[in-house]
């Protein structure tokens, strides 16, 4: 045997082993009936084994013809699995996705987003990362992630970014805080208190914009703490450590009840430049063909939801 059985050849034969019939066998192949023979022939050749009996009357599986059959029908089946699996991955219906979001980001949105992917694409893997938007930033650009959801991002020539929610920023205090006795806080009014902020690296472009709002309103923030999670942050708000701006969603969901943060309030803050952008990010080189998919869901989930006045 010299190893040069090719698929075709394994078609051909499997026509003539289920049809036992020459001409039927050639007629579903869609091909004349001497070249099918001859195809046969050079398969026994190659194989050395004599597979059909041939009579006038009859055409019959041997023993071998039969082993043969039954390993052609595993064979074949095993190659039109691969090729289907190369077709779902190639039209994005199969395959990876490494999805990273921030604590902060679409508390209700993208659970809605991720389940309505996976009923749609349920051959496809969703791996969910949740990281800073400082560090998805960086794995974005190296190609560890595939599309990340981040809190006001910087301009970034690599990366592609879509605007899928804004939302209003709040001043949050302590309720022992003595600025809570006032019918109406202003930002101004927070002026002369300690501060809690991330830190720049962590989410340089929500960062930036907590400063640029404090300069707006004449405030040179006094920073005492610098926590990297906005749940740490509250948290230290709620603890009289001092005083934060966070995303309206925070406050909008329950979130400050079930997280135990009774002690904190929220006020509105009358600025243009107090609302923060949200925005799906990836490479714009990304060839991930589930890529495309998982936007179209994206913008639909987005669209479906009702804007909420906070």
């Amino acid at each position: 045997m010299s190893g040069r059985i090719e698929v075709r050849h394994l078609r051909y034969f499997q026509a003539v082993a289920e049809e036992l019939h020459f001409g039927r066998a050639a007629r579903r192949l869609g091909i004349s009936q001497p070249p099918l023979s001859t195809q046969i022939r050079q398969l026994e050749s190659e194989i050395g084994v004599q597979l059909f009996e041939r009579t006038k009357r009859r055409v019959s599986l041997t023993e071998g013809g039969r082993a043969l059959l039954a390993e052609s029908r595993r064979l074949l089946g095993e190659f039109d699995g691969i090729g289907e699996s190369v077709r779902r991955a190639a039209s994005g219906e199969s395959g990876s996705l490494t999805v990273a979001f921030t604590a902060s980001v679409m508390f209700e949105t993208l659970p809605s987003i991720i389940r309505r992917f996976r009923e749609r694409f349920p051959r496809v893997y969703v791996e969910l990362r949740e990281i800073g938007t400082g560090a998805q930033l960086v794995s974005l650009r190296t190609g560890e992630l595939d599309i990340g959801f981040v809190r006001q991002p910087p301009p970034d020539h690599q990366l592609q970014f879509e605007t899928v929610m804004t939302e209003p920023l709040v001043l949050a205090l302590s309720r022992t805080n003595a600025l809570t006795k006032r019918r109406v806080v202003t930002l101004r009014d927070a002026a002369n208190e300690d501060w809690v902020l991330p830190p720049y690296d962590h989410t340089p472009g929500f960062h930036s914009q907590v400063m640029a709002l404090c300069h707006d309103a004449g405030i040179n923030p006094r920073i005492v703490q610098v926590s990297r999670e906005i749940y740490t942050t509250v948290s230290l708000v709620d603890a009289g450590i001092g005083v934060t701006i966070i995303p309206a969603t925070m406050t909008a969901m329950g979130t400050a009840t079930t997280m135990g943060w009774k002690g904190v309030r929220y006020y509105p803050i009358r600025s243009k430049l107090a609302v923060t952008r949200i925005a799906a990010a990836w490479r714009r080189d990304n060839v991930n063909p589930t890529l495309a998919g998982f936007m179209d869901i994206a913008r639909s989930v987005v669209a479906s939801v009702p804007r909420k006045r906070h």
